[in-house]
């Protein structure tokens, strides 16, 4: 909803402000509001605390529960015990975040309530009797031996929230148990994270004990509200490092320091937010594609590829790429077409996998476990076909196709038919359907640009 004004002639009765005195003293206070991300807190007549609500924008959201269909809204019928207002301005919608699920915790808000116990909300759980803590989004916290955050009333606000602290703190969120004293850990084959530089990759213990849980106390930091002493802290450090001249490390707390702040240009949570997912479960998804394609160990990361046609000439392509079976939107990536005159989907596979494996294999980056195709047979030969053209050994490699949902694996004739209701086929769909979109997506942004001479906004990196 958008904030109103009383010059307004032309709004229908939903859109008029409530009549009440108190929300209309309230109502007066939030159009002085600033525009940034915060929290907003809603007070009763005697001053006490009703409800607590976070903002990218705070005028913006916290003026439009004073509207009339906020009043009949049952979620928000509650509105004319509005006495007062109140906010907390935030350097990002990431800190608005935490800070909401800290003050709903702290202060238990009677409109709230939802959130004050109920456990099926989600939480941040950080374990704390492992060598190597793991963070995680759960809604079934553990009582002992882990530090819990929340709950939180977004799951997918929360994911975009961790997704932009992994990008500075470099935690691991996989649920591997590793034992540092084992030297098969040294041979152990990190995932993308470590690649991207978004975990320090303990499993193939590139880090010690003592630093990773030095890089966990600092997260704790920070969800604990205490921004500014990390900020002191890690300056002192970068000090002292430079004047040891030990530059790398000093190199490293120089871009801590510059990412937390610059937190709100990196905290957009839309960006990053992952779909809440109602029909997959990524688990049982994953574990059933290690039963079905025969795999030595459960999958985590999978790249989806698909095509799309623009004007019926230019052809664009999409990868998207999941992680522990959701979308992982920093490793999106899009890709025109260059060397497929028409149309032509099996040429165009093969040009968007051979320039994508090219790359990966000249950096030595990590393969995903599954590359899934779009489409059937002729889809999935032109993307073997650019493998063996870069002579080198693909990760799993298979094909979707759409009409009878026929999975096409290499060197088998028939197609592997899985049960319609199977996690395994459910998150093979979500991943070709997700790669659709975003194909679709590029598709659009182009010809809007030719239509209308539009620029293109940036969405993921061109490739």
């Amino acid at each position: 909803m958008s904030e109103t004004t009383g010059e307004d002639d032309s709004r229908t009765d939903a859109e008029e402000p409530l009549p009440d005195a108190g929300p209309q003293r309230a109502l007066a206070k939030v159009r002085e509001f600033p525009t940034r991300p915060g929290v907003y807190l809603f007070k009763d007549d005697v001053g006490r605390v009703i409800y607590i609500g976070k903002a990218k924008n705070l005028r913006s959201r916290a003026s439009s529960y004073f509207l009339k269909a906020a009043a009949d809204d049952p979620r928000t019928a509650w509105v004319p015990e509005i006495g007062d207002v109140d906010y907390l301005e935030c350097e990002s919608e990431v800190d608005a975040l935490l800070l909401e699920a800290r003050l709903i915790k702290d202060v238990q808000p009677k409109h709230n309530k939802e959130l004050k116990d109920d456990k099926s909300f989600p939480y941040l759980m950080i374990t704390t009797r492992e060598d190597f803590p793991r963070v995680e989004i759960t809604r079934e916290p553990r009582d002992r031996g882990v530090r819990l955050y929340g709950p939180f009333a977004n799951v997918g606000a929360l994911r975009g929230a961790l997704q932009v602290l992994q990008r500075i703190f470099q935690f691991r969120t996989c649920s591997l148990d590793i034992n540092p004293e084992e030297p098969r850990w040294r041979w152990f084959r990190p995932c993308l994270l470590a690649s991207i530089r978004q975990c320090t990759a303990p499993c193939n213990l590139r880090i010690s004990k003592a630093d990773y849980r030095r890089d966990i106390k600092r997260l704790r930091m920070f969800l604990d509200g205490r921004k500014q002493s990390l900020l002191k802290q890690l300056q002192r450090e970068m000090k002292q490092a430079a004047e040891a001249r030990e530059f790398e490390r000093a190199a490293v707390l120089r871009d801590e320091i510059h990412m937390l702040q610059t937190l709100d240009e990196r905290g957009e949570l839309d960006t990053h937010a992952q779909p809440e997912v109602f029909y997959v479960d990524p688990r049982k998804g994953l574990q059933g594609l290690r039963q079905v394609l025969k795999l030595d160990h459960t999958p985590r990361t999978l790249e989806g590829v698909d095509i799309a046609h623009l004007g019926g000439g230019q052809t664009v392509a999409s990868l998207v790429q999941f992680l522990d079976g959701l979308p992982f939107k920093p490793g999106y990536r899009r890709y025109r077409i260059r060397e497929v005159p028409g149309i032509d989907d099996f040429s165009a596979i093969h040009e968007v996998v051979l320039r994508r494996y090219k790359r990966l294999h000249e950096e030595a980056a990590v393969f995903p476990d599954i590359l899934l195709i779009d489409g059937g047979k002729g889809q999935l030969h032109a993307a073997m076909a650019a493998f063996d053209k870069l002579q080198i050994t693909p990760p799993t490699l298979l094909a979707l196709a759409k009409a009878e949902e026929e999975v096409y694996l290499p060197g088998t004739a028939t197609p592997l038919r899985l049960s319609r209701h199977s996690f395994a086929l459910r998150l093979l769909q979500y991943v070709r359907d997700e790669a659709h979109r975003f194909a679709q997506h590029y598709h659009h942004l182009l010809r809007r640009k030719v239509t209308f001479g539009e620029p293109s906004p940036r969405q993921a990196p061109p490739d």
